[in-house]
């Protein structure tokens, strides 16, 4: 694996320019790297072009062996960042002993729970990009009581800001806690409709992505997503 050092005046980079700059190859050697499908960016195989940011993970194969992918569930504690840390702060990457692999989506620094970690970069575009709709859910609490109507408000979608989020599914669980099921995740999404409807929110754990569930996996622990609930996975995500 290549890993980027802090140069964030010059990111994001060209591929073939990171590969020279790391003596690697030179850039005209890196294009051949990338056309014979030798190199990988964060999973997925570089075409020419291609820029890298400082998180990106790099990889340049000795040989054109077939890539085998692998899948895990992840426990994100609060107080880990998913990508990027800053001074004093600590990663997903940095966290557990698990090479070769990246997180799909974010979970911001202040919440918990699932991320799907892999090394298949084919799935990042199919389970992010808001043309595709895949189901989230998230347990969340709230520092005082929920109003009677809060149901009833944040299910036919909110206005935050200048957008108004899609319909969702949420499950009132008790005085101050509630289960929601999105479709789609705009940054800090529950937290701003929460705000939007006078509830502030005092823990936020997500529990599900599609079909993976967080279970009873302990905090900061991972486990392999194989077998039939990744077969449906993956179908889900038309692979």
């Amino acid at each position: 694996m290549l890993h980027s050092e802090s140069m964030k005046d010059v990111y994001p980079m060209r591929i073939n320019k990171y590969l020279a700059m790391k003596n690697h190859s030179t850039r005209r050697g890196a294009d051949e790297l990338i056309k014979k499908h030798l190199v990988l960016i964060n999973g997925r195989f570089a075409v020419l072009g291609d820029k890298v940011e400082e998180a990106d993970t790099v990889e340049v194969r000795a040989n054109k062996k077939a890539l085998i992918y692998e899948y895990y569930a992840y426990n994100k504690p609060v107080g880990t960042v998913t990508l990027a840390p800053t001074s004093g702060q600590k990663d997903i990457k940095g966290s557990i002993n698990l090479a070769g692999v990246f997180p799909v989506g974010r979970l911001d620094k202040d919440s918990h729970g699932l991320i799907i970690l892999t090394n298949d970069g084919r799935i990042t575009d199919r389970l992010l990009n808001p043309k595709h709709t895949h189901e989230k859910e998230y347990v969340v609490t709230v520092k005082e009581k929920l109003r009677a109507n809060f149901k009833n408000k944040i299910e036919p979608g909110v206005q935050i800001e200048n957008e108004k989020t899609l319909p969702c599914k949420v499950q009132i669980l008790g005085e101050k806690k509630f289960s929601i099921v999105l479709g789609e995740g705009k940054k800090h999404q529950i937290r701003r409709m929460c705000s939007a409807l006078f509830a502030e929110v005092e823990d936020l754990e997500r529990v599900r992505i599609m079909n993976i569930k967080l279970g009873k996996l302990g905090s900061n622990q991972y486990k392999k997503i194989e077998g039939e609930e990744l077969a449906i996975f993956l179908k889900s995500l038309g692979l």
